[in-house]
């Protein structure tokens, strides 16, 4: 197992791809984030009070379960899949997710978006990129690229959830043990 990120440089991820959304959006207008569960939702709520102290604004922050819109199973989408929690029409939403890797989610989530409403325009937002695309989609703003084979698994750890932050990487064989 190697560790990419600790607490700290995580920090300064997410602080960078604030500032970032913030300079391709032209300011927070019609901003909405929202964080695809789980550890989407985690990232999008630290760059919503990352973006309340840089611009003194409170961008809506919506939570986005993408399960039943996912190609590898298609049970019948609920109206509970579809409780953003924010207005998403006319808005620019940022999707802001843990690791990005072939593209599936983000597609699941652009369908489960254009069934909620009509945004003006959608972003992505990850904190780690891993390569190996399988759609023609990628993150518009990223943490970290970490390249990796498919034998190996990248984990972001959200205190949150798992009691710290930090990013590993790891190998098939230690996948076993863990």
């Amino acid at each position: 197992m190697k560790e990419f990120y600790d607490a700290m440089a995580m920090k300064r991820a997410l602080t960078r791809i604030t500032y970032e959304i913030v300079e391709s959006n032209k300011g927070t207008q019609d901003l909405v984030l929202v964080g695809i569960k789980t550890r989407g939702v985690y990232l999008a709520r630290r760059i919503a009070d990352q973006l309340q102290k840089l611009e003194n604004v409170q961008v809506p922050v919506g939570e986005l379960d993408v399960t039943n819109y996912r190609d590898d199973r298609r049970p019948t989408v609920s109206n509970e899949d579809l409780k953003l929690g924010a207005d998403i029409n006319d808005q620019r939403v940022v999707l802001v997710d843990d690791v990005f890797f072939t593209g599936r989610t983000i597609r699941a989530a652009l369908d489960a978006i254009m069934d909620q409403g009509r945004p003006q325009r959608v972003q992505v937002a990850v904190l780690v990129d891993r390569g190996h695309r399988e759609l023609p989609i990628r993150p518009d703003f990223v943490g970290k690229n970490i390249p990796t084979s498919m034998q190996e698994r990248v984990k972001v750890n959200v205190s949150e959830i798992d009691g710290q932050d930090s990013v590993v990487l790891i190998k098939q064989n230690e996948m076993a043990r863990a």
